[in-house]
């Protein structure tokens, strides 16, 4: 296990260093951005072990692997994201664990997670997942609401009981105008975040950004960086 700890603490020391870098090249202070470690498939010992290394927000996207994780961690000072798509029939043990969905996408889910938020009496904040590489009213490949739908989506979640609405999140699209083009995609999240704030000033949380592309997120003034790979390592093969 010691090991373990030693190339989580190397890996994490490296993630530090690019996001300090990128904060100082962006001319943004470092603590301006917050890291999400994304700890899918990986066992709750490492996540016990990010814990004791300092690391305060991590991330989900699979229910069933979450659930129990959150379970077994319940006495570490961590904040829960869920990041995945969700589906409604996952909503109840969602709502258990999870302090912030990163993956609202329809009215729906909204409905749904906001009924067993107030039933379990939690509150949970909620980023509205972008499809940047939607039309305005459709879906993204990866799930995501266009931007034409921001506005309604996000005054349904402002007005749901049990919900706060806490800002935007996207993934770099992988079709598109913004192919290839992840900074591009960030600053199209920006100007969105900008336009939300305008009715809701408080939702100002923008998550950008992975393993790969951090440092486009951070320059485009992303507020949280969601980093899996490049803290854990490559991920095992799901079966």
């Amino acid at each position: 296990m010691t090991d373990r700890k030693d190339v989580l603490a190397r890996n994490l020391a490296k993630v530090e260093e690019r996001i300090a870098a990128a904060c100082a090249a962006a001319g943004r202070g470092r603590e301006d951005v917050t890291l999400i470690v994304v700890t899918k498939t990986y066992p709750a010992s490492d996540v016990r072990m990010l814990s004791e290394l300092g690391v305060r927000h991590v991330a989900e996207n699979r229910d069933q692997d979450a659930a129990p994780k959150a379970a077994e961690c319940a006495d570490l000072p961590l904040a829960w994201h869920f990041v995945g798509q969700l589906q409604t029939n996952k909503v109840r043990s969602v709502a258990g664990y999870a302090d912030i969905v990163q993956s609202v996408d329809r009215s729906k889910l909204v409905t749904a997670l906001s009924k067993e938020v107030v039933r379990v009496g939690r509150e949970v904040g909620c980023l509205l997942q972008v499809a940047l590489d939607a039309d305005e009213s459709g879906r993204g490949e990866r799930g995501g609401v266009a931007p034409g739908g921001i506005e309604e989506l996000a005054d349904l979640v402002a007005d749901a009981p049990g919900l706060r609405l806490d800002g935007l999140m996207t993934v770099a699209p992988l079709t598109g105008e913004y192919t290839g083009r992840q900074q591009a995609a960030f600053e199209r999240l920006m100007d969105l975040s900008t336009d939300l704030r305008r009715a809701h000033p408080a939702a100002n949380m923008v998550s950008a950004g992975m393993s790969a592309d951090l440092e486009q997120a951070v320059a485009a003034g992303a507020t949280h960086v969601r980093v899996g790979t490049a803290v854990l390592g490559v991920r095992p093969r799901l079966g």
